[in-house]
């Protein structure tokens, strides 16, 4: 499999699509792992979690290890989705995540806990929130963006 591209023009038709579960699985761990994170005052959680989303943004869900996890170990347990949807929104979603778990592991590099523990759970929050109900923040705002810009 290849790396999808992120944006498609005009000429370009969209990339195929993925199994929703696989995103969801992935903000389940993602929003719960940081939680730990805070409650054990591991503030490493965040990098970490930058690094395992960056793989999936940079290289495609296939390199995701959580959707490398969810693939091998729950997806054929589950049997096929009944629908699948565009790769695009989760992976920006996810490239949102990787930019503030990025600043809050500036901030607690450089001794500013309260700033990275807020950004870490921002993550964490929408995280959460995208795994329980489906509702993914960032999903929507690429949705958005995609509109405006004249895009379907």
């Amino acid at each position: 499999m290849t790396a999808e591209p992120t944006t498609a023009t005009p000429l370009q038709p969209a990339p195929a699509g993925i199994d929703p579960r696989g995103p969801r699985t992935n903000q389940a761990v993602l929003a719960v792992g940081l939680a730990v994170g805070f409650a054990f005052g591991w503030w490493p959680v965040a990098p970490v979690f930058a690094v395992v989303l960056g793989l999936g943004v940079a290289l495609g869900p296939q390199w995701g290890p959580v959707l490398v996890a969810y693939r091998h170990l729950l997806a054929p347990r589950l049997g096929p989705p009944t629908e699948l949807e565009d790769p695009r929104p989760p992976r920006f979603a996810a490239a949102i995540g990787v930019g503030f778990l990025a600043a809050a592991t500036v901030a607690f590099l450089a001794g500013a806990s309260v700033l990275g523990w807020v950004l870490t759970l921002i993550v964490a929050a929408l995280a959460a929130l995208a795994a329980v109900t489906g509702l993914c923040v960032g999903c929507e705002m690429y949705v958005l963006i995609s509109r405006l810009r004249g895009r379907r």
